[in-house]
């Protein structure tokens, strides 16, 4: 059995139906290059869920993983980039989102 640390984030949509519906519907068929570095980058699985205009993930990486590996590696995809820059047209940083900044890592504060 792999040994995975969850990651859980958070993220709004900007609050429009229609908007809101095609952001689901790039996600439907997310681009191969966008899967592959996901992949590579050592995130074993990767859920987004919505509510309304928020949306939730929760990443499992493998040792492999770390948050400055993937971000150099993002930053030297032009792919990638192309896929940050079109979704930002249906995002919405939270309120105490850093400029630039999008999902935002999540304090657990409880479990059973």
């Amino acid at each position: 059995m792999k040994n995975l640390k969850r990651h859980y984030f958070a993220l709004d949509l900007i609050d429009d139906s229609k908007l809101i519906a095609e952001y689901k519907k790039y996600h439907k068929n997310i681009w191969p290059e966008i899967t592959a570095s996901i992949v590579n980058s050592g995130i074993e699985t990767l859920e987004i869920y919505c509510v309304g205009n928020r949306l939730f993930m929760i990443m499992e990486v493998n040792d492999s993983f770390s948050f400055e590996k993937k971000s150099k590696m993002d930053a030297n995809n032009p792919k990638v980039q192309e896929w940050e820059t079109l979704m930002w047209n249906y995002q919405k940083a939270l309120p105490t989102a850093k400029v630039g900044e999008k999902w935002l890592l999540m304090e657990k504060i409880y479990q059973l």
